[in-house]
């Protein structure tokens, strides 16, 4: 497999490519990768599973804050713990 870089984007296509990955909920990379297949007539091929892509944008932005709050003390090292 090989890779690309490309240059010199222009704003205005690049913000409707991020505009349009966010739309589909997906990254750039792969969305230039599939209009890239889409366009020359190939199947979009090599996706990574999408095992939890149906769990995601489910919570509110409430729930989400939510369960950081709840989860704060798991993101704090116990320098005792280590010990």
């Amino acid at each position: 497999m090989s890779s690309i870089t490309i240059h010199d984007l222009d704003r205005e296509l690049d913000r409707r490519l991020s505009d349009e990955a966010k739309r589909r909920k997906t990254s750039k990379n792969r969305l230039v990768k599939e209009l890239l297949a889409a366009s020359l007539g190939l199947p979009v091929s090599g996706q990574y599973g999408d095992d939890y892509r149906e769990f995601c944008g489910l919570w509110t932005a409430e729930e989400a804050a939510e369960f950081d709050m709840n989860q704060a003390s798991n993101r704090r090292v116990d320098e005792d713990d280590w010990k």
